[in-house]
């Protein structure tokens, strides 16, 4: 339904009236609670919306997922074979603070043990995604993406779980860019629960 510039991505004229917009007809719906997979829209809808009239409760999708199987509506087996790791999406940890509730399902499902990259929880490493640089070529260095492949395959998992569409681009293509794309799955959290449901 969030349909909108993302303010960091400069056209802040444009991003108001679509919010606006936005905002109209979720009030029309009486809406109060969203819940989000994408942490930049997490971010926008809770931290940027109120300021233009839109109260809503916003979660992450993890944080959702982890309040069924607390309440015992979703039931996980440790079934997921090879080592795991996770990335935190820049919007979702270092801007929202949710960690454990990633990790909580991660540790559900993994049957072969959680490995931490070095760069974790608040002190994380971007994807290169963030601020609309998903879009823009590098000409200094290596490609953000590339460089957090890298230390995602140094780690010697099967899988990398990420908790955003935008990460999942990014590691995806860096895992491409270095030929591990069959050796390291890069998968939303939400596949990986899917999988592995009782």
């Amino acid at each position: 339904m969030h349909r909108g510039f993302c303010p960091a991505a400069g056209n802040e004229m444009m991003y108001q009236m679509m919010a606006q917009e936005n905002i109209e007809t979720l009030n029309n719906y009486k809406v109060k609670k969203i819940i989000a997979a994408c942490p930049h829209c997490l971010n926008t809808l809770k931290h940027e919306y109120p300021q233009l009239g839109g109260n809503y409760e916003v979660i992450h999708h993890t944080e959702f997922i982890e309040g069924l199987v607390k309440s015992g509506k979703i039931r996980l087996n440790k079934t997921l074979e090879g080592s795991l790791t996770y990335h935190d999406p820049c919007y979702l940890g270092r801007y929202n603070s949710v960690y454990d509730q990633p990790r909580s399902l991660l540790s559900a499902v993994s049957k072969d043990g959680f490995k931490e990259l070095d760069r974790h929880a608040n002190e994380s490493f971007c994807c290169g995604a963030g601020g609309a640089r998903m879009w823009l070529e590098e000409t200094i260095g290596k490609r953000i993406n590339l460089a957090r492949a890298e230390e995602i395959a140094g780690k010697d998992v099967a899988t990398v779980a990420v908790g955003c569409p935008f990460c999942l681009t990014m590691v995806e293509d860096g895992m491409k860019e270095l030929g591990k794309e069959e050796a390291i799955k890069t998968r939303d959290i939400a596949e990986l629960v899917a999988g592995n449901m009782v």
